[in-house]
């Protein structure tokens, strides 16, 4: 058949963007179709407003205490509408890198609008006057997820926020009830928290479900410390409204009473609007089924980022979508390996993770693993900072590097040594010989790779070496 594109990419969020540029900068004739807004929900609703958030709830708190490094603390006035300024600032600041403009300069032809399959190869996309058929060899869904709200009776009777809505408040919430312990959840809690609202979280286990468990407990400490009511191990039954705001129903019978409720409970998927059937592409509760090169049940068609089940991370999106660009446009192979996968919570103190957690290594490999910590307590620059909270955490099995865990501030600014070592691209013994602008919180990756080589250099052997060394110079 004749196609009207060597490519169609649905969705712009990072992973459609990604895979688009790519293949239109090879050349090929490429349709993105997008039917909300360009960036998707890392810039609209996600990674930046979030951050942006984040940013501001830091300088409140910087104010309320500095005394330990001589700065009297003060009581800031928190303007909540210039926040939300200053956050919908940053997503126009950085929406021209995804804007349809660009794009189109590139080479692609974007149609805003909602795609379904027609067959195999075929698609409508409803454009605002009228609609268009389309058709490609190869076609990448990048159609992402959105917020999942729990079956909680009454919830849809209230007016809940989720990470798609938040956005939107000009005024600052009294008391906001979280339910979820997740990153988004703790993030946002411990924001609006240090900007001066009560916060009480609710979740079934314990947060930061994810993170290796020491690293969790620095980070609940410090959030508990901060004033945030943490209730663990609890399910939300019921919600209704009430003369002040929400009441939330517990599974034990307590109830909890807020201004606001926040819903973050993860992240589900909706084809309904795509008929994938059509195409013969699988799909179940988790997401569209694909193999390790993200490959669907229709080999022509990929599905990348969150439609499918795996890590959901802008990164693991945009990572995935050069790999499609591999694929596509120079039909190299490229299986996702997700050995050296990062992920921060952006909380304070911040949790990064690479590779494996200690426990989530000890689970897979039992006795062959040895773990290296060194702890914030004992870094010169994070003693002159007042900040001593956190370590670092280099796991391994045998001699290979499979994990690495840093709490304290900054910490997924420290990622990257950790992850070219899982990845070979380093060796631990030449992080521990590389030489360090001091002082540094990044000499402790140095030193916990040392003390992981330590045995190489300090042993029976060397020490006998060294005697029989000095013995010859008499």
């Amino acid at each position: 058949m004749r196609y009207s594109h060597d490519v169609i990419v649905i969705g712009a969020g990072a992973g459609g963007l990604t895979a688009a540029g790519g293949c239109a900068m090879l050349g090929l004739k490429v349709a993105l179709v997008e039917r909300g807004e360009m960036g998707g929900d890392c810039l609209n609703s996600g990674c930046v407003p979030s951050k942006a958030l984040i940013a501001a709830a830091h300088r409140a708190h910087e104010f309320r205490h500095s005394a330990h490094l001589g700065i009297a603390d003060a009581q800031p006035r928190v303007d909540y509408g210039a926040v939300h300024a200053h956050i919908h600032g940053a997503i126009a600041t950085i929406a021209p890198v995804d804007s349809q403009e660009r794009f189109e300069e590139m080479g692609c032809e974007v149609l805003r609008g909602e795609a379904r399959f027609l067959g195999p190869k075929r698609m409508a996309v409803k454009l605002a006057d009228g609609e268009r058929e389309i058709s490609a060899p190869r076609i990448v869904l990048a159609v992402g997820g959105k917020p999942f709200v729990p079956p909680v009776e009454g919830i849809d009777q209230i007016p809940y926020l989720t990470n798609e809505s938040l956005w939107a408040l000009t005024e600052l919430p009294e008391h906001l009830i979280v339910l979820g312990g997740g990153p988004i959840g703790m993030e946002m809690a411990q924001s609006f928290r240090r900007l001066g609202s009560v916060v009480t979280v609710v979740t079934k286990g314990r947060p930061f479900p994810k993170d290796d468990s020491d690293a969790a407990t620095i980070a609940i400490e410090r959030l508990k410390a901060e004033g945030m009511d943490i209730i663990t191990n609890a399910e939300a039954k019921a919600v209704s409204a009430e003369s002040e705001g929400i009441c939330l129903t517990l599974d034990n019978g307590d109830t909890v009473s807020g201004s606001h409720l926040l819903v973050a409970t993860g992240r589900t998927t909706d084809f309904s609007a795509l008929d994938l059937e059509k195409a013969g592409v699988r799909h179940n509760r988790h997401g569209i089924i694909v193999d390790r090169r993200r490959r669907t049940s229709a080999r022509h068609i990929y599905a990348i980022g969150d439609c499918r089940p795996g890590p959901h991370f802008t990164h693991a999106s945009g990572y995935e979508g050069g790999n499609v660009v591999m694929e596509i446009g120079f039909g190299i192979p490229a299986k996702a390996d997700y050995r050296a996968l990062p992920w921060v919570t952006y909380v304070d103190p911040e949790l990064g993770q690479v590779g494996m957690t200690e426990a989530a290594a000890r689970k897979k490999h039992g006795g062959r693993v040895s773990v290296w910590r060194e702890d914030f307590s004992h870094n010169d620059r994070a003693i002159a900072e007042g900040d001593t909270a956190g370590f670092v955490k280099i796991v391994r099995v045998g001699s290979k590097v499979v994990g690495g865990t840093v709490v304290g501030r900054h910490a997924g600014d420290l990622l990257l040594p950790i992850a070219m070592m899982i990845k070979g691209a380093a060796k631990p013994f030449a992080l521990a010989s590389l030489i360090l602008p001091y002082p540094n919180r990044s000499e402790h990756l140095k030193a916990a790779a040392f003390a992981s080589e330590e045995h190489k250099v300090f042993n029976r052997w060397t020490r006998r070496w060294a005697k029989l060394l000095a013995k010859l110079r008499w």
